[in-house]
């Protein structure tokens, strides 16, 4: 039972990837999923969380410019349109099940089913 990552790669400045979140061994609905990154030497931090429903949240006002979730329930996948894509960016990228139907802007508690990220590098 987890979430696989996949869709990340070495990317230009402004460029744009689409990471894909696949889960095995569970179903994805009813349960929000999220989106976290952890580059070299820094704490992992949330990127982006989407309910059950389908109303994406963003952690920081650079990604919400910038990314875009989505989810296809029949497809059991999530994924993540990142564009104008920055070396600061650059990050082992995660997703997650949250133990809920909703995501919270302000709590990035309650998630598990961690899997094997995908690497996202962005050069200048």
């Amino acid at each position: 039972v987890q979430l696989q990552a996949s869709g990340g790669g070495l990317v230009h400045s402004g460029g744009s990837l689409r990471l894909s979140c696949a889960a095995s061994g569970f179903t994805l609905p009813p349960y929000a999923i999220g989106w976290f990154r952890q580059a070299p030497g820094k704490e992992r931090e949330g990127v982006s969380c989407i309910s059950y429903y389908g109303d994406g949240t963003y952690y920081r006002d650079s990604e919400k410019a910038r990314f875009t979730i989505s989810r296809d329930n029949a497809e059991n996948t999530v994924y993540l349109q990142m564009n104008n894509l920055k070396p600061e960016d650059t990050a082992v990228y995660y997703c997650a099940r949250r133990r809920s139907r909703y995501c919270s802007q302000y709590d990035q508690t309650g998630f598990t089913n961690w899997g094997q990220g995908t690497q996202v590098t962005v050069s200048s």
